[in-house]
Order: structure tokens, then sequence, then C-alpha cells
């Protein structure tokens, strides 16, 4: 079993909404409401309504729901190893591969992979998420770092969670910028009206993405983001939010989007303080093939060699 202690930022908030929000994140509203009506999810030890309203200071306590058995058979993958010793990998992850399993999802992930991998990854996260500190969405290609044991993910937790962790992004979005560098202090939450889809609303939770202009094409642009926090779908709501949807987000932008490929959105650089070696790491990946092919289109002679 584990618990929660609920602290004031979550005070008043819906017991159901709460797990899904902070919890349970994979789950859906009607799995967790029945996880609490059977009694697997209590508040203070007593059985309450999936509507009960939190108060700072309650526990919450999540019976393991879990497989206990780790049932997930390794798949081979070729993955894209950008960095590896005993304390964690850095992946370069391709679009359109998960990060891991889900109850709606049953296709082979990125931790599938991991499995074939190694078998030395962190299991803080639950048996179904084995290494995974942080993620990406599966329509987003770049970089990410894996624990292989529980000291480093620990670690990695508290670093991302403090913000110490860097991660800036490639974009490609609809429409020219007049500015070359703005920030977007925009508070994300839950869709109420779409339960797939995050939102800038007022009870958010704080959000801020710094973006840098790279080019300017007569109906895109190329954009350079750095994630201040680290929100469900952050820089796609906050892109769509100032009116420069990501090109290719069948979520967040135009219905009609463009290719197959999803959004162009690709983590190109990673930098963190390794928990164990002490030491400032930085790693970087290539942008994609299909930026380049979708902005040649445009500038025929186009080479990246933004450092």
């Amino acid at each position: 079993m584990k618990q929660y202690k609920v602290t004031a930022a979550f005070d008043k908030e819906r017991l159901d909404k709460y797990i899904q929000e902070e919890i349970l994140k994979d789950a859906s509203r009607n799995h967790i409401q029945s996880l609490i009506r059977s009694g697997h999810i209590t508040v203070n030890k007593r059985m309450v309504k999936t509507g009960y309203a939190l108060k700072q200071g309650d526990i919450v306590h999540i019976e393991d729901i879990e497989p206990r058995k780790l049932d997930l058979e390794p798949v081979p993958m070729n993955l894209d190893i950008v960095y590896e010793d005993d304390d964690l990998m850095v992946i370069n992850k391709p679009s359109g591969l998960v990060v891991h399993p889900a109850s709606s999802y049953h296709e082979p992930t990125l931790v599938h992979g991991l499995l074939y991998q190694t078998k030395d990854l962190s299991a803080i996260n639950g048996v179904i998420r084995p290494g995974i500190v942080h993620r990406i969405d599966k329509d987003t290609s770049g970089l990410l770092v894996v624990a292989k044991n529980d000291k480093t993910h620990v670690a990695l937790s508290e670093s991302l969670k403090a913000h110490d962790i860097k991660r800036r992004y490639l974009a490609i979005v609809y429409h020219p910028f007049k500015e070359v560098t703005g920030k977007i202090d925009a508070p994300i939450g839950r869709n109420p009206n779409h339960r797939l889809k995050m939102t800038v609303i007022e009870n958010g939770k704080p959000a801020i993405t710094h973006f840098e202009v790279l080019l300017n094409f007569d109906q895109y642009a190329l954009i350079q983001c750095e994630l201040e926090t680290g929100r469900t779908h952050q820089i796609r709501v906050h892109m769509a939010y100032i009116n420069h949807p990501i090109v290719g987000d069948p979520l967040y932008g135009p219905k009609q989007t463009i290719g197959d490929q999803g959004q162009f959105l690709h983590a190109y650089s990673l930098s963190f303080m390794h928990p164990i070696k002490k030491e400032h790491m930085t790693f970087s990946v290539d942008m994609p093939d299909s930026f380049i092919k979708f902005i040649k289109t445009f500038i025929p002679d186009f080479v990246w060699s933004h450092s």
C-alpha cells in the first residue's frame, strides 16, 4: 500500500480528480472512482465518496493495484542509446513510440525495449514503468533519462522537481513571430470538457515555457523551447494558447494536420547533474529528418547547424 499526504495546493480538491492528475495519470476517471467505491483508495484509512473534498494533511492510501509480477516481454528495438553507465541511460526516443504501457495501450513501448536492453532498472515507479523518471509524448521524439537503480531514480526525481534538469526542445509551429524571444507563464490543468486534453486554466498548476525564434517562414516558424516546469503537454498547450500551435499536432492544432508523424516537437538537449558521479552532463541529438524535410520545402538549401 502506498500513501500520499495532501499538501495545501490540493486543499478542497476532489479526491478522484487528485488521484487522476497526481498519481494514477494513465487511469480513467471511471476506473479511479470504482477503486474508491471498492475501498482500494481510502482517505485517513476510511472509505469516502469519489467526490470527497480533500483537506490539507489528509493521508490518501492506495492499495497496490498494479500487477505484482512483471509480465512484460522484452522486445528488441535497437534503441538509440546516447549514453549509458552503471546508474543511468540517456535514450533518444523516436517519434511514435509510447514510453510505458497503460491500461488503454498494450503495444510495445520504450519499457519493453529497455527490458531487452538491460536487467537493471529502478523499481520505484512500479512494475509497468521500470526506470522511467520522466516521459515525453508518443509523437514527440528526443532525449529522456532512464534510472537503472532506485538511488539514482530518487535523486533524478528530486532534480526534476527542483527544475535542475534542463530540457530544450525544437518545434515547428504555425505563424511567424514578430518577437525573437518570449516567456509563457500560464497555469495548466485538465480540460474540464475533454479528458484527454490539458488547457490553460485559472486553477491549474504553474507552468512556464521560454521560447526563442530560430527561423520564420511565410506561414510557420522554427523555435527552441526550454521548460521551466514539466506539465503534461506543456509546450503543446502553451504554443496553442498564444496562437502558434505545433504543426502536426492532432490534439491542439488545426483539425487538418500536416503529415502523419504527429507533432513536430523534438527534445534535442538534456542537461543534469549525474546523481552518483556528481558531474554535470549535457547531451544533444540532431534535428529529426522529418523536420529537415519539411523545412526544405521552404528553404531548399537548409542545413541544421544550431548548437
